[in-house]
């Protein structure tokens, strides 16, 4: 009986369909075997430099230099504008180029400001004690107060378009290229967030394009030295701001005004997006926004934003920079550890000023204890113990004022004693408790952390400390991953 013929190796190549392809075909004759072959090496060549290609762009990639930043710190700590500041600094003709849509969220700042004012001076049951005989709400107005509020009955009625020019902002922003807007209207009064510095944002996923959604309202370009042409559109929001400037400069400096807000605990000029006193100015027809403008405006972004730019002078030619400004509210904080791999600093920002408020989130949590807490979750992990920290005690400015204006932190950080109550030893005091924290918590004890005391809408001040960050990071914190060489 003959042996059977080999079939194993016939059976693979036809049970792999990309060896199949390659057989040659059927009754071949030579001179198409030999336009086959030609084509083939052809084929080979174009593939062989394509991988040549591949090969050259990562090596490059591994030559380049590149430097991962990430932005964290509770919600309107200043991280934004923080990020804001880097765009000013190194991609300057970019920032210029968005002014037209951050003119609209300014105006809309402007706008929710207003209305957060309108707001505080209507009357519902809650301002009326209880029938039971339980206390008023905490935000609720005295009865001498309320017996006042006619007199800006007439004040409010004319200041009714302000509403229409809220809903005409954010219809335009929800009618943004991916639909994806997430639009929170203020809370009624007598909810538990009403008067809450922050309640009532309007928020918009990163990955929208709103600032082509308020491109609209662009103006004319400069004719001159500065000057623009006044709006000629109808539907230009400026034309009622306009129209409502001095009734909205008669609301704001109204004494009766500043005392319902007062009662009410609304403190407007500590909020991201204050404009108020700034209504002849920004309502003007050919107002432009300045850089400080620009920085101040506020609009909630839910997600990560992150911005690149390079370096291409002196040492740090071919550095390139990222870096990564992550939602800071409670929701957002677990998008946090996913960026902590490859990270080579991270810029904290603690808003000092914050010692006498609680969160939006949870009106039970200081805001400054809860910054405090945070600080040591970053400094005592240890995926994080060799990246770099840079904290910023932010907001020394509005903390300055309000230690002027005699509020003592005692009454809220028991911790704090009888120390004096002005702005050197407080600012110490917090310098030295969050120091304090890195140097107990942190699992790598040759690390520093560098501090500063700023306020990032201080373009020159926060400038300076940006770039001295920056070599920081470039010529020292680094050298232990190669990104520089000394």
């Amino acid at each position: 009986m003959s042996p059977r013929p080999p079939t194993v190796s016939r059976r693979r190549s036809i049970s792999d369909p990309l060896a199949f392809a390659l057989l040659p075909p059927p009754n071949e004759t030579p001179a198409e075997r030999e336009q086959r072959l030609r084509r083939e090496a052809e084929a080979k060549k174009v593939n062989d430099d394509i991988d040549d290609m591949l090969k050259a762009e990562r090596a490059a990639q591994k030559k380049r230099k590149e430097v991962k930043i990430l932005l964290l710190g509770q919600s309107e700590s200043g991280k934004s504008t923080t990020l804001k500041q880097f765009q000013i600094i190194h991609a300057h003709s970019q920032f210029q180029a968005e002014r037209s849509a951050w003119r609209a969220v300014i105006y809309l700042n402007l706008v929710r400001s207003v209305r957060r004012i309108l707001d505080a001076i209507t009357l519902d049951e809650s301002d009326e004690e209880s029938p039971y005989g339980g206390p008023r709400s905490p935000t609720a107005l005295l009865p001498a107060t309320r017996q006042r509020l006619p007199e800006l009955a007439t004040l409010k009625l004319r200041l009714s378009p302000i509403i229409a020019i809220e809903e005409q902002l954010i219809q335009q922003l929800a009618c943004s290229e991916e639909n994806d807007t997430r639009i929170m209207l203020p809370p009624r009064q007598g909810s538990p967030e009403f008067g809450q510095r922050g309640s009532g944002e309007i928020s918009v996923r990163t990955g929208v394009n709103w600032k082509q959604a308020f491109a609209k309202f662009k103006g004319k370009r400069p004719t001159g030295e500065g000057n623009i042409l006044p709006r000629n559109d109808p539907n230009d929001p400026i034309h009622v701001l306009h129209a409502c400037a001095d009734d909205m400069n008669t609301l704001w400096n109204s004494p009766l005004i500043k005392d319902i807000l007062q009662q009410r605990r609304i403190r407007l000029e500590e909020s991201s997006g204050f404009y108020l006193n700034e209504i002849t100015r920004i309502t003007d027809l050919n107002y432009v926004p300045s850089d400080d403008d620009v920085l101040k405006a506020r609009l909630k972004t839910v997600g990560v934003v992150e911005h690149s730019f390079s370096l291409d002078k002196g040492t740090e030619k071919g550095v390139d920079w990222k870096i990564y400004d992550v939602g800071g509210a409670r929701n957002q904080r677990q998008a946090w550890a996913p960026y902590f791999e490859d990270v080579n600093a991270i810029i904290f920002l603690a808003p000092i000023s914050a010692f006498d408020q609680v969160l939006s989130e949870d009106p039970n949590v200081n805001r400054l204890e809860d910054s405090l807490l945070l600080w040591r979750n970053i400094v005592s992990n240890k995926l994080l113990q060799k990246v770099h920290l840079v904290l910023f005690l932010n907001k020394c400015d509005l903390l300055q004022m309000k230690l002027d204006n005699g509020v003592m932190l005692n009454q809220h950080m028991t911790s704090y004693g009888d120390r004096p109550n002005d702005y050197d030893s407080v600012s110490r005091y917090f310098r030295n408790k969050f120091a304090a924290l890195h140097q107990s918590f942190s699992p790598n004890q040759d690390r520093e952390a560098y501090i500063h005391l700023t306020c990032v809408t201080d373009t020159r001040k926060t400038s300076e400390v940006i770039t001295n960050v920056r070599d920081i990071i470039l010529k020292e914190n680094l050298k232990d991953s190669r990104l520089i060489y000394v």
